[in-house]
């Protein structure tokens, strides 16, 4: 059985984790929802195989992701940000 486990969504988008309750996540899934505000280009190969996928999303929908994946992933610390119990991370006790 798998469930999902919201990272971050809005009006426009929802990305999550799809868990199988026995194995840890591995993968993310994104949402882009009304996709007429989106646009997606796909380039596949004469056999049908798919080289590549582009996904145009608006700065401010891809700004709430960005920042959402950091926090989940605890990843503060290659951006330059609080790593720990410090003010501003995930693990802090304060909001």
């Amino acid at each position: 059985m798998s469930i999902k486990t919201s990272i971050t969504g809005g009006e426009r988008h929802h990305l999550y984790f799809q868990e199988d309750l026995d194995f840890d996540p591995k993968n993310a899934f994104l949402e882009l929802l009304s996709p007429n505000e989106f646009s997606v280009a796909k380039a596949t190969t004469r056999d049908g195989v798919i080289e590549k996928l582009v996904v145009e999303i608006p700065q401010e929908v891809m700004d709430d992701i960005a920042v959402a994946w950091i926090k989940t992933r605890k990843l503060q610390g290659a951006v330059g940000g609080p790593v720990g119990k410090e003010f501003g991370s995930p693990d802090c006790p304060w909001e």
